[in-house]
Protein backbone atom coordinates (compact mmCIF):
# COMPACT_ATOMS: atom_id res chain seq x y z
CA UNK A 1 0.00 0.00 0.00
CA UNK A 2 1.70 3.34 -1.03
CA UNK A 3 1.20 6.63 1.06
CA UNK A 4 0.98 10.14 0.06
CA UNK A 5 3.80 12.22 1.54
CA UNK A 6 1.57 14.60 3.09
CA UNK A 7 0.17 11.69 4.83
CA UNK A 8 3.16 10.42 6.21
CA UNK A 9 4.14 14.25 7.29
CA UNK A 10 0.91 14.07 9.12
CA UNK A 11 1.35 10.74 10.82
CA UNK A 12 5.19 11.16 12.25
CA UNK A 13 4.59 14.55 13.50
CA UNK A 14 1.63 12.76 15.37
CA UNK A 15 3.27 10.60 16.73
CA UNK A 16 5.87 12.56 17.97
CA UNK A 17 3.63 15.32 19.65
CA UNK A 18 1.64 12.80 21.32
CA UNK A 19 4.98 11.46 22.91
CA UNK A 20 5.74 15.32 24.22
CA UNK A 21 2.63 16.41 25.31
CA UNK A 22 2.60 13.24 27.38
CA UNK A 23 5.71 14.46 29.30
CA UNK A 24 4.61 18.43 29.30
CA UNK A 25 5.46 20.28 32.60
CA UNK A 26 2.08 20.45 34.70
CA UNK A 27 3.47 23.79 36.48
CA UNK A 28 2.79 25.46 32.91
CA UNK A 29 -1.03 25.68 33.47
CA UNK A 30 -2.73 27.60 36.15
CA UNK A 31 -6.34 27.92 35.78
CA UNK A 32 -7.39 27.85 32.86
CA UNK A 33 -4.44 29.86 31.47
CA UNK A 34 -1.02 28.77 30.52
CA UNK A 35 2.46 30.57 31.53
CA UNK A 36 4.02 32.10 28.83
CA UNK A 37 7.62 30.94 27.83
CA UNK A 38 10.29 33.71 28.07
CA UNK A 39 10.16 33.59 24.03
CA UNK A 40 6.52 34.42 24.39
CA UNK A 41 7.30 37.33 27.19
CA UNK A 42 9.61 39.05 24.60
CA UNK A 43 6.84 39.84 22.31
CA UNK A 44 6.14 43.60 24.44
CA UNK A 45 9.92 44.51 23.95
CA UNK A 46 9.83 43.61 20.05
CA UNK A 47 6.22 45.89 19.86
CA UNK A 48 8.25 48.73 21.33
CA UNK A 49 11.43 48.33 19.37
CA UNK A 50 9.70 47.44 16.10
CA UNK A 51 6.58 48.78 16.13
CA UNK A 52 4.07 47.32 13.47
CA UNK A 53 6.09 44.18 13.74
CA UNK A 54 3.59 41.95 15.00
CA UNK A 55 0.67 44.33 13.57
CA UNK A 56 0.97 43.84 9.91
CA UNK A 57 -1.34 40.67 9.67
CA UNK A 58 -4.88 41.20 10.89
CA UNK A 59 -6.03 38.64 13.03
CA UNK A 60 -8.99 40.39 15.02
CA UNK A 61 -11.84 38.68 13.78
CA UNK A 62 -9.95 35.48 15.03
CA UNK A 63 -9.38 37.36 18.67
CA UNK A 64 -13.24 38.01 18.91
CA UNK A 65 -14.15 34.65 17.99
CA UNK A 66 -11.59 32.31 19.78
CA UNK A 67 -13.11 32.97 23.29
CA UNK A 68 -16.20 31.29 22.21
CA UNK A 69 -14.67 28.27 20.59
CA UNK A 70 -16.28 25.38 23.13
CA UNK A 71 -15.02 22.28 21.03
CA UNK A 72 -11.38 20.91 20.58
CA UNK A 73 -12.24 20.16 17.14
CA UNK A 74 -13.50 23.43 16.01
CA UNK A 75 -10.69 25.67 17.75
CA UNK A 76 -7.93 23.10 16.43
CA UNK A 77 -9.65 24.39 12.51
CA UNK A 78 -9.51 27.78 13.96
CA UNK A 79 -5.96 27.70 14.74
CA UNK A 80 -5.22 25.55 12.20
CA UNK A 81 -6.67 27.87 9.57
CA UNK A 82 -5.20 30.98 11.08
CA UNK A 83 -1.98 29.83 10.93
CA UNK A 84 -1.48 28.64 7.14
CA UNK A 85 -3.31 32.12 6.37
CA UNK A 86 -0.25 33.66 8.74
CA UNK A 87 2.54 31.79 6.45
CA UNK A 88 0.30 32.65 2.84
CA UNK A 89 0.14 35.96 3.91
CA UNK A 90 3.66 35.92 4.51
CA UNK A 91 4.37 34.84 1.36
CA UNK A 92 2.69 37.00 -0.32
CA UNK A 93 3.83 39.96 0.90
CA UNK A 94 7.49 39.33 1.02
CA UNK A 95 7.29 38.41 -3.08
CA UNK A 96 5.56 41.25 -3.61
CA UNK A 97 7.79 43.59 -1.98
CA UNK A 98 5.42 45.02 0.56
CA UNK A 99 7.29 43.24 3.75
CA UNK A 100 10.11 41.45 2.59
CA UNK A 101 11.38 40.61 6.31
CA UNK A 102 11.26 37.83 8.20
CA UNK A 103 10.89 38.71 11.61
CA UNK A 104 7.16 40.15 11.33
CA UNK A 105 5.97 36.16 10.56
CA UNK A 106 7.81 35.10 13.87
CA UNK A 107 6.86 37.79 15.98
CA UNK A 108 3.16 37.49 14.84
CA UNK A 109 3.41 33.82 15.92
CA UNK A 110 4.23 34.22 19.16
CA UNK A 111 1.86 37.43 19.41
CA UNK A 112 -0.79 34.63 18.78
CA UNK A 113 0.46 31.80 20.70
CA UNK A 114 0.42 34.54 23.45
CA UNK A 115 -3.07 35.66 23.28
CA UNK A 116 -4.29 31.89 22.83
CA UNK A 117 -2.12 30.62 26.26
CA UNK A 118 -3.68 33.48 28.31
CA UNK A 119 -7.26 33.67 27.14
CA UNK A 120 -9.49 31.80 29.80
CA UNK A 121 -10.05 28.51 28.16
CA UNK A 122 -11.33 25.18 29.39
CA UNK A 123 -9.17 23.35 27.79
CA UNK A 124 -6.47 20.91 29.36
CA UNK A 125 -3.25 21.50 29.75
CA UNK A 126 -2.55 18.84 27.01
CA UNK A 127 -5.44 20.15 24.71
CA UNK A 128 -3.72 23.90 24.93
CA UNK A 129 -0.07 22.20 24.02
CA UNK A 130 -1.99 20.43 20.94
CA UNK A 131 -3.66 23.23 19.52
CA UNK A 132 -0.68 25.28 19.90
CA UNK A 133 1.37 22.43 18.10
CA UNK A 134 -1.75 22.86 14.95
CA UNK A 135 -0.80 26.93 15.19
CA UNK A 136 3.27 25.77 15.25
CA UNK A 137 2.71 23.27 12.11
CA UNK A 138 1.05 25.28 10.09
CA UNK A 139 1.83 28.72 10.45
CA UNK A 140 5.59 27.72 9.71
CA UNK A 141 4.44 25.91 6.47
CA UNK A 142 4.65 22.10 7.13
CA UNK A 143 1.52 21.61 6.35
CA UNK A 144 2.07 23.08 2.97
CA UNK A 145 4.91 20.80 1.66
CA UNK A 146 2.86 19.54 -1.30
CA UNK A 147 4.62 19.90 -4.75
CA UNK A 148 1.91 21.60 -7.02
CA UNK A 149 3.64 22.29 -10.44
CA UNK A 150 4.64 19.48 -13.01
CA UNK A 151 8.26 19.83 -13.18
CA UNK A 152 11.43 18.25 -13.73
CA UNK A 153 12.68 18.21 -10.38
CA UNK A 154 11.92 18.96 -6.63
CA UNK A 155 13.97 20.73 -3.69
CA UNK A 156 12.90 20.90 -0.11
CA UNK A 157 14.44 23.78 2.03
CA UNK A 158 14.18 24.56 5.57
CA UNK A 159 15.20 28.17 7.33
CA UNK A 160 15.35 28.95 11.24
CA UNK A 161 13.83 31.61 13.23
CA UNK A 162 15.76 34.62 14.34
CA UNK A 163 17.85 33.74 17.69
CA UNK A 164 19.72 35.75 19.82
CA UNK A 165 16.99 37.77 20.83
CA UNK A 166 18.25 39.34 24.21
CA UNK A 167 21.34 40.71 22.58
CA UNK A 168 19.46 42.49 19.32
CA UNK A 169 15.76 41.99 19.43
CA UNK A 170 15.40 43.50 16.26
CA UNK A 171 17.46 40.43 14.93
CA UNK A 172 16.70 38.95 11.68
CA UNK A 173 17.78 35.72 9.92
CA UNK A 174 18.33 35.32 5.99
CA UNK A 175 17.53 31.55 5.89
CA UNK A 176 14.38 32.95 7.62
CA UNK A 177 13.21 34.88 4.59
CA UNK A 178 14.87 32.58 2.40
CA UNK A 179 12.47 30.61 3.41
CA UNK A 180 9.56 32.95 2.45
CA UNK A 181 10.69 34.30 -0.20
CA UNK A 182 11.46 30.86 -2.12
CA UNK A 183 8.77 28.79 -0.92
CA UNK A 184 6.93 27.50 -4.08
CA UNK A 185 9.36 29.31 -6.67
CA UNK A 186 10.20 27.41 -10.06
CA UNK A 187 14.16 27.72 -10.94
CA UNK A 188 14.70 26.65 -14.32
CA UNK A 189 18.01 26.13 -16.05
CA UNK A 190 19.36 24.90 -20.17
CA UNK A 191 20.49 21.11 -19.92
CA UNK A 192 21.50 20.14 -23.35
CA UNK A 193 19.20 21.85 -25.28
CA UNK A 194 16.58 21.85 -23.11
CA UNK A 195 14.82 23.46 -20.17
CA UNK A 196 15.00 21.91 -16.98
CA UNK A 197 12.66 22.85 -14.09
CA UNK A 198 12.55 22.46 -10.31
CA UNK A 199 10.05 23.62 -7.47
CA UNK A 200 11.10 24.61 -3.94
CA UNK A 201 9.18 24.21 -0.85
CA UNK A 202 9.97 25.39 2.21
CA UNK A 203 9.59 25.06 6.09
CA UNK A 204 10.32 27.26 9.15
CA UNK A 205 12.32 25.70 11.77
CA UNK A 206 12.69 27.39 15.50
CA UNK A 207 15.50 27.64 17.32
CA UNK A 208 14.65 25.13 20.48
CA UNK A 209 16.73 23.07 21.84
CA UNK A 210 13.17 21.08 23.12
CA UNK A 211 11.66 20.89 19.54
CA UNK A 212 14.80 19.11 17.82
CA UNK A 213 15.15 16.60 21.07
CA UNK A 214 11.32 16.17 20.42
CA UNK A 215 12.29 14.84 16.39
CA UNK A 216 11.49 17.95 15.20
CA UNK A 217 13.88 17.77 11.99
CA UNK A 218 13.25 14.05 11.95
CA UNK A 219 9.02 13.99 11.72
CA UNK A 220 9.74 16.53 9.03
CA UNK A 221 11.98 14.88 6.93
CA UNK A 222 11.48 11.41 7.32
CA UNK A 223 8.41 11.13 5.24
CA UNK A 224 10.83 12.57 1.87
CA UNK A 225 13.52 10.00 2.96
CA UNK A 226 11.52 7.07 2.85
CA UNK A 227 10.47 7.71 -0.39
CA UNK A 228 13.20 9.58 -1.85
CA UNK A 229 10.22 11.92 -3.66
CA UNK A 230 12.27 14.90 -4.06
CA UNK A 231 15.54 15.50 -5.73
CA UNK A 232 17.47 17.94 -2.96
CA UNK A 233 16.98 18.83 0.79
CA UNK A 234 19.11 21.94 1.73
CA UNK A 235 18.87 23.00 5.62
CA UNK A 236 20.07 26.70 6.05
CA UNK A 237 20.80 28.92 8.59
CA UNK A 238 22.95 32.15 9.36
CA UNK A 239 26.51 31.94 10.31
CA UNK A 240 30.07 33.69 9.42
CA UNK A 241 31.16 35.99 6.87
CA UNK A 242 30.86 34.19 3.64
CA UNK A 243 28.70 31.05 2.36
CA UNK A 244 30.23 28.10 4.20
CA UNK A 245 28.77 24.27 2.76
CA UNK A 246 29.01 22.47 5.87
CA UNK A 247 31.29 18.98 4.88
CA UNK A 248 31.18 17.10 7.69
CA UNK A 249 28.51 17.56 10.69
CA UNK A 250 29.08 16.77 14.29
CA UNK A 251 26.70 14.48 16.63
CA UNK A 252 27.34 16.83 19.62
CA UNK A 253 26.15 20.00 21.31
CA UNK A 254 29.17 22.05 22.33
CA UNK A 255 27.35 25.99 21.82
CA UNK A 256 27.30 27.72 25.43
CA UNK A 257 24.58 30.07 23.52
CA UNK A 258 21.05 30.01 24.58
CA UNK A 259 18.22 28.09 22.78
CA UNK A 260 15.38 30.97 22.11
CA UNK A 261 13.14 29.74 25.32
CA UNK A 262 16.96 30.46 26.82
CA UNK A 263 17.88 27.46 27.87
CA UNK A 264 21.22 26.39 28.46
CA UNK A 265 22.34 23.02 27.32
CA UNK A 266 25.82 22.70 29.85
CA UNK A 267 27.57 21.37 26.81
CA UNK A 268 31.01 23.72 25.98
CA UNK A 269 34.07 22.71 24.33
CA UNK A 270 35.19 20.18 26.56
CA UNK A 271 31.74 18.92 27.28
CA UNK A 272 30.54 18.28 24.14
CA UNK A 273 26.66 16.68 24.83
CA UNK A 274 25.01 14.34 23.07
CA UNK A 275 21.61 15.02 21.83
CA UNK A 276 18.42 13.10 22.53
CA UNK A 277 15.63 11.60 20.35
CA UNK A 278 12.50 11.81 22.30
CA UNK A 279 13.41 9.72 25.44
CA UNK A 280 16.87 8.81 24.49
CA UNK A 281 20.24 9.70 23.20
CA UNK A 282 20.47 10.71 19.65
CA UNK A 283 22.63 7.42 18.50
CA UNK A 284 24.88 8.18 15.70
CA UNK A 285 28.37 8.37 13.80
CA UNK A 286 30.54 11.22 15.32
CA UNK A 287 30.65 12.34 12.29
CA UNK A 288 28.97 12.41 9.04
CA UNK A 289 29.79 13.68 5.76
CA UNK A 290 26.81 16.10 3.33
CA UNK A 291 26.21 15.12 -0.24
CA UNK A 292 25.49 18.41 -1.89
CA UNK A 293 27.16 18.59 -5.38
CA UNK A 294 29.72 21.22 -3.42
CA UNK A 295 31.56 22.01 -6.48
CA UNK A 296 28.87 22.86 -8.63
CA UNK A 297 27.45 25.11 -5.99
CA UNK A 298 30.62 27.14 -5.33
CA UNK A 299 30.36 28.14 -8.79
CA UNK A 300 27.09 30.32 -8.31
CA UNK A 301 27.58 34.06 -8.86
CA UNK A 302 27.19 36.62 -6.10
CA UNK A 303 28.69 39.02 -3.96
CA UNK A 304 29.93 36.19 -1.22
CA UNK A 305 32.21 33.70 -1.32
CA UNK A 306 31.54 30.42 -1.32
CA UNK A 307 33.23 27.94 0.75
CA UNK A 308 34.09 24.25 1.28
CA UNK A 309 34.28 24.00 4.65
CA UNK A 310 36.01 21.11 5.91
CA UNK A 311 37.23 22.30 9.52
CA UNK A 312 35.94 20.63 12.83
CA UNK A 313 36.95 20.56 16.33
CA UNK A 314 37.53 16.97 18.34
CA UNK A 315 38.13 15.97 21.55
CA UNK A 316 41.61 15.09 22.26
CA UNK A 317 42.93 14.40 25.62
CA UNK A 318 40.32 16.84 26.81
CA UNK A 319 40.90 19.60 24.98
CA UNK A 320 39.27 20.87 21.82
CA UNK A 321 41.56 21.11 18.63
CA UNK A 322 40.30 22.33 15.57
CA UNK A 323 41.29 20.18 12.13
CA UNK A 324 40.90 19.99 8.66
CA UNK A 325 39.31 16.86 7.78
CA UNK A 326 39.56 15.70 3.63
CA UNK A 327 37.33 12.57 4.27
CA UNK A 328 34.96 11.13 6.64
CA UNK A 329 37.08 8.43 7.10
CA UNK A 330 39.92 10.33 8.75
CA UNK A 331 37.43 11.37 11.28
CA UNK A 332 36.18 7.61 12.80
CA UNK A 333 37.62 7.56 15.58
CA UNK A 334 37.33 11.15 17.09
CA UNK A 335 34.70 13.01 19.09
CA UNK A 336 33.29 15.35 17.82
CA UNK A 337 33.34 18.60 19.88
CA UNK A 338 32.07 20.95 16.20
CA UNK A 339 31.09 19.92 13.06
CA UNK A 340 31.69 22.28 10.44
CA UNK A 341 28.38 23.95 11.18
CA UNK A 342 29.59 24.73 14.96
CA UNK A 343 28.37 23.12 18.03
CA UNK A 344 24.73 25.09 18.42
CA UNK A 345 21.50 23.84 16.13
CA UNK A 346 22.74 24.82 12.87
CA UNK A 347 24.99 22.07 12.95
CA UNK A 348 22.35 19.97 14.34
CA UNK A 349 19.82 20.06 11.80
CA UNK A 350 22.16 18.99 9.54
CA UNK A 351 23.44 16.18 11.58
CA UNK A 352 19.98 14.98 12.41
CA UNK A 353 18.71 15.38 8.52
CA UNK A 354 21.54 13.11 6.79
CA UNK A 355 22.02 10.83 9.94
CA UNK A 356 18.32 10.13 8.95
CA UNK A 357 19.15 9.73 5.33
CA UNK A 358 21.66 7.01 5.74
CA UNK A 359 19.63 5.43 8.56
CA UNK A 360 16.26 5.04 5.62
CA UNK A 361 18.71 4.39 2.68
CA UNK A 362 17.75 7.24 0.99
CA UNK A 363 19.72 9.01 -2.34
CA UNK A 364 18.33 12.04 -1.60
CA UNK A 365 21.46 14.27 -1.66
CA UNK A 366 21.54 16.83 1.72
CA UNK A 367 23.39 19.50 3.01
CA UNK A 368 23.97 22.09 5.35
CA UNK A 369 24.36 25.81 3.57
CA UNK A 370 25.30 28.77 6.25
CA UNK A 371 24.63 32.19 4.79
CA UNK A 372 26.59 35.04 5.70
CA UNK A 373 25.98 36.42 8.97
CA UNK A 374 23.94 40.20 9.47
CA UNK A 375 23.42 42.41 12.01
CA UNK A 376 20.29 42.95 12.79
CA UNK A 377 18.20 43.66 9.49
CA UNK A 378 19.55 44.89 6.28
CA UNK A 379 17.57 44.49 3.11
CA UNK A 380 19.88 44.52 0.22
CA UNK A 381 22.10 42.53 2.16
CA UNK A 382 18.98 39.60 2.63
CA UNK A 383 18.03 40.26 -0.97
CA UNK A 384 21.86 39.15 -1.79
CA UNK A 385 21.95 36.41 0.16
CA UNK A 386 18.83 35.08 -0.71
CA UNK A 387 19.43 35.41 -4.78
CA UNK A 388 23.19 33.82 -4.53
CA UNK A 389 21.17 30.97 -2.67
CA UNK A 390 19.04 30.27 -5.38
CA UNK A 391 21.93 30.51 -7.57
CA UNK A 392 23.24 27.75 -6.14
CA UNK A 393 20.15 25.43 -6.27
CA UNK A 394 20.31 26.32 -10.31
CA UNK A 395 23.64 24.84 -10.06
CA UNK A 396 22.57 21.34 -7.87
CA UNK A 397 19.78 20.49 -9.41
CA UNK A 398 21.83 21.02 -13.30
CA UNK A 399 24.45 17.96 -11.96
CA UNK A 400 22.01 15.56 -9.60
Amino acid sequence: MKFSTTFLISLFTANLVVVALASADSHLIRGNKAELTIEEQRVIKAQAAMPGVNTYFDWSAFKKSWPKKDSFILAQQSLSLLGNQLWQYSKEQANNGQVVDDRPLYWTRLAIISFVKATPTQYSQTELAALVETFENTSRGRNDLIYKQATDKRILLTGFDPFLLDRNIKQSNPSGLAALLLDGVVIEYQQNGKKITAEINTAMIPVRYADFDQGEVESLLAPFYALNSVDLIATISMGRSDFDLEHFPGLRRSATAPDNVNVYTGANKTNPLIPRLLEAPLIGDEFVLFSLPYQAMMKAKGGYKINDNRGVTILESGRAKDITANSLTELADKIAVQGGGGGYLSNEISYRSIALRNKLGSTIPTGHIHTPRISGFDAATNQAIIAQIEAMLVQAVSVI
